[in-house]
């Protein structure tokens, strides 16, 4: 489910079903990395999509988490561990940070989130066909890392 009108009255009809949220991160800059960032986003934006069409009725997709691209590393953590608190709260149990900037897997220790950081394509400069592949395969493989957090917990 998205964050739409729509899919949230589905949601609280639906709610104790649904105990996965993807929170993607986005960085942006402004300066030298400008290209790269919207190349991310773009990235991001296309993956998430497909998997939240593949698990409607398990997971929330929520609005992009848009930060601006530290210099230094100095990623926002505490502004996550605030939403870590709030949606432990609303009943998820699992969350996925889903990005392509690499910096966030040094960071995963400091949350109860699992990030899932997939290297960005220029998804842009292909053809529809190549794109579509490049996306398939991705997504082949967060539904296969999503299956196994889901079947750990079933195990412990």
């Amino acid at each position: 489910m998205k964050w739409t009108g729509e899919d949230m009255d589905m949601f609280t009809r639906a709610k104790e079903y649904i105990d996965t949220v993807i929170l993607p991160l986005c960085p942006v800059s402004f300066q030298e990395n400008l290209d790269r960032t919207v190349e991310m986003t773009d990235y991001i934006s296309f993956l998430v999509h497909p998997l939240e069409k593949q698990f409607k009725g398990r997971l929330l997709l929520l609005p992009s988490f848009t930060y601006l691209k530290p210099k230094e590393g100095d990623l926002p953590i505490e502004l996550l561990l605030n939403w870590e608190e709030e949606l432990r709260a609303s009943g998820f149990n699992y969350i996925f940070y889903l990005t392509s900037d690499q910096e966030w897997q040094t960071k995963e220790s400091a949350l109860n989130g699992s990030i899932v950081c997939m290297p960005s394509v220029p998804i842009r400069k292909h053809d529809l066909n190549d794109r579509n592949t490049i996306l398939e395969d991705q997504v082949k493989q967060i539904r296969s890392l999503f299956t196994e957090k889901w079947q750990q917990s079933k195990q412990v």
